[in-house]
């Protein structure tokens, strides 16, 4: 099958003829339709997050199931699906818990084996870690679920408890940071946005977020003065010193900053300011995906129309032009706004 492959960090991947995935017997082979163009992806690249090499990357999909392995109960040949990126073991005491995105044995496509910028990938422990995809909604859009908008979504439900009337600021307006926007303005909250890139900022805004330019003036105490002193709940969605900082202090007293966005390598242990912390008791929350036994609310909200995950792809490319994309994310801005999904069977209509 064909795949995009690279065999040392920072090099350009290519797409190459490699053997197809063995199935599971736990598991299954999914054929995949579409594939997210992750930061996450880069930051596995360029050795940040440190990968066996050489790696298929790719850990958000959709597809169809074209293997299924013996101990499977719940699956059948030809079911639409997508996945979490964390793909747990369903064995430990917390997956029992039902705790599958914070496994200790967990497994992730594109990080600890060869994900789904291919033609197919396995994905093992399938009882536990497949989500049925409704047939209302298109696969390339599905498959933006199992990282980022999942993510966003488990981050301000769950840990934000974000709720009709408060007000969120959301730092970073890629994909992790529009998903957020997105589902912020449906759970009825009020959304100030900031970004860097003037494109970034006009999605969120079109998506209905007041907008924050930080080239322009301080973030933290424009979004306090938007919101009349701060914002209940603030999600860094970038990954960084800079904006993790500035998020803690965007927020109004007793307000919950949860971190979705990586922190890794030299920054993998930011100051914090952690006298605003504790004089104003704020939460500092960590956020880890989602597991497949949430998803199903969040699909109820999609289905019934409140949620579009389909309004944030935003590009639909083939395996040849993956590399390219895997690059732009490192060039704040280059990728563009929203989504950019790899649809490894070709992009219909394209000669």
């Amino acid at each position: 099958m064909d795949a995009v492959v690279y065999r040392t960090y920072g090099e350009r991947p290519t797409v190459e003829d490699v053997a197809e995935p063995a199935c599971p017997a736990d598991g299954v082979v999914v054929q995949v339709t579409a594939t997210g163009v992750c930061r996450s992806d880069w930051h596995a690249w360029q050795g940040h997050d440190p990968v066996p090499l050489p790696m298929v990357p790719g850990h958000e999909l959709a597809g169809t199931v074209a293997e299924v392995g013996p101990q499977v109960r719940g699956w059948s040949v030809g079911d639409r699906v997508t996945v979490p990126f964390v793909v747990a073991c369903g064995r430990c005491a917390w997956c029992a818990a039902g705790e599958h995105q914070v496994c200790p044995d967990q497994q992730q496509p594109g990080f600890t084996y060869a994900g789904s910028w291919a033609e197919r990938v396995a994905v093992p422990a399938a009882d536990t870690n497949l989500v049925r995809v409704p047939d209302e909604l298109d696969l390339a859009a599905a498959a933006a679920l199992g990282c980022r908008f999942a993510t966003s979504y488990r981050a301000l439900r769950a840990h934000g408890d974000l709720r009709a009337g408060q007000h969120l600021a959301v730092h970073g307006c890629g994909g992790v940071g529009l998903s957020a926007v997105m589902i912020g303005v449906a759970l009825g909250a009020s959304v100030v946005a900031t970004d860097l890139d003037p494109a970034a900022r006009e999605a969120a805004r079109a998506l209905g977020a007041e907008v924050v330019d930080p080239a322009a003036v301080p973030v933290a105490d424009a979004v306090r003065g938007l919101t009349g002193g701060g914002a209940h709940v603030s999600i860094d969605a970038v990954g960084s010193p800079t904006t993790a900082a500035a998020s803690v202090r965007s927020l109004r007293r007793r307000g919950r900053h949860v971190q979705v966005g990586l922190l890794l390598g030299e920054h993998a242990a930011p100051p914090l300011p952690m006298d605003v912390v504790v004089a104003q008791e704020l939460a500092v929350l960590g956020s880890h995906g989602m597991s497949a036994a949430e998803y199903p609310a969040m699909l109820d909200l999609v289905t019934a129309g409140t949620l579009d995950p389909a309004a944030l792809v935003t590009r639909r490319i083939g395996l040849a032009e993956a590399p390219d994309a895997l690059a732009a994310l490192g060039t704040p801005g280059a990728a563009g706004p929203g989504i950019t999904v790899i649809l490894p069977g070709g992009v219909p209509g394209a000669v």
